[in-house]
């Protein structure tokens, strides 16, 4: 309780420290500890107790304690210049993180043991390492799909996938719910001599991902799915899609996500005319998850009226919790049913497999 009281004192008086942003008071949920304000974020609350909306005027920085008793300072992370004016009685949920020690921001940060970010608000975050300067706007990165290496047991018994998405547009407009994804999974037969890579899956994505209230997210786009081939052995998927992803929150550090989606095909597929009957129209992904801990989930899709369809589950478990700083996940993956692959798309595959995830 004390922390949480000096915690709101410190706020306090950095609020009154800027007369305009006078009756926006900021309130600090303070962290475990300096390490988990630096991994996993800090949540900051503007509470605007003024008669009268007014425009976000949020710190760059922020003095607070956190609950094990250590002295934090922290960084915005993302830029407040096109965010809508806070409410009267309302507030705003602003994401700072331990501010970095070393050089100001905006320089490129070196050091001996490790690159070095240095990134401001929703801007260019520069690494500087033994390759040299390389730049990206981070912030506007983010994991999509799971990306894995696993290995077990089918014709490909390695398993890898890569995916990724971003936000090109920031601010509040219709562009700025604009996401842009890629998927690549691929196979390797990693138990044949020379261990080729058998098949790949190329999914370029595009699509709109827009709030409807704090836990729920409506997206609708397009998706492509291709296995790179020729006119003679091309499979192509054209997907327009509507998904609808529910979150709840179970306490203690769990959430529940359910996310049913439907889609139509449209466009030639190539030599799979018929991957309709084993795709289906429509899917469902639920996963139950447990912050810093195990998460759970399954995709199943499939027509109801071919009764042929396919479900996908992934156990993952972060190696950090088993023993050492690793930024890595202990992953399980096992898929039954048609179409793992887009060349198998009308056979039956049941398959397992163990390996390492980067994300989940």
């Amino acid at each position: 309780m004390r922390i949480w009281i000096l915690s709101l004192a410190l706020a306090t008086v950095a609020a009154f420290a800027a007369p305009a942003s006078a009756q926006l008071r900021p309130l600090v949920a303070p962290p475990e500890s300096a390490a988990k304000a630096s991994t996993d974020g800090v949540d900051v609350f503007l509470i605007n107790e003024g008669a009268a909306p007014v425009p976000i005027a949020a710190p760059d920085t922020i003095d607070t304690i956190a609950q094990d008793g250590t002295a934090l300072t922290l960084e915005l992370i993302r830029s407040t210049a096109d965010a809508a004016p806070v409410p009267a009685g309302g507030f705003a949920k602003l994401r700072y993180r331990l501010a970095p020690l070393g050089p100001a921001a905006g320089q490129v940060a070196r050091a001996p043991d490790r690159p070095r970010a240095v990134s401001v608000g929703d801007g260019e975050t520069q690494v500087a390492d033994s390759a040299g300067v390389t730049s990206a706007f981070v912030e506007r990165f983010r994991p999509y799909e799971p990306t894995y290496v696993a290995i077990g047991s089918g014709q490909e018994n390695t398993k890898a996938q890569v995916s990724f998405a971003l936000r090109p547009f920031g601010g509040t407009g219709v562009l700025s719910h604009l996401n842009l994804a890629y998927t690549h999974t691929f196979f390797w037969a990693f138990n044949r001599p020379s261990g080729p890579i058998t098949t790949s899956i190329y999914s370029p994505e595009v699509y709109f991902d827009v709030p409807v209230g704090e836990q729920v997210n409506v997206a609708f786009g397009y998706r492509h799915s291709s296995n790179g081939g020729g006119p003679t052995d091309s499979i192509d998927a054209n997907r327009l899609y509507l998904r609808v992803n529910r979150q709840f929150d179970l306490g203690r550090g769990w959430r529940l996500d359910v996310a049913p989606q439907g889609w139509v095909f449209f466009g030639t597929r190539g030599i799979a005319t018929d991957l309709d009957r084993f795709w289906g129209n429509g899917g469902i992904t639920a996963s139950i998850t447990q912050r810093n801990g195990v998460k759970l989930a399954l995709y199943g899709r499939g027509d109801p009226t071919t009764g042929r369809g396919a479900a996908e589950l992934f156990l993952s478990y972060p190696l950090r919790r088993i023993g050492g700083d690793v930024g890595l996940y202990l992953f399980g993956q096992a898929f039954t049913g048609f179409g793992e692959t887009l060349p198998r798309y009308n056979q039956r595959d049941t398959t397992a497999r163990i390996g390492i995830a980067l994300t989940r």
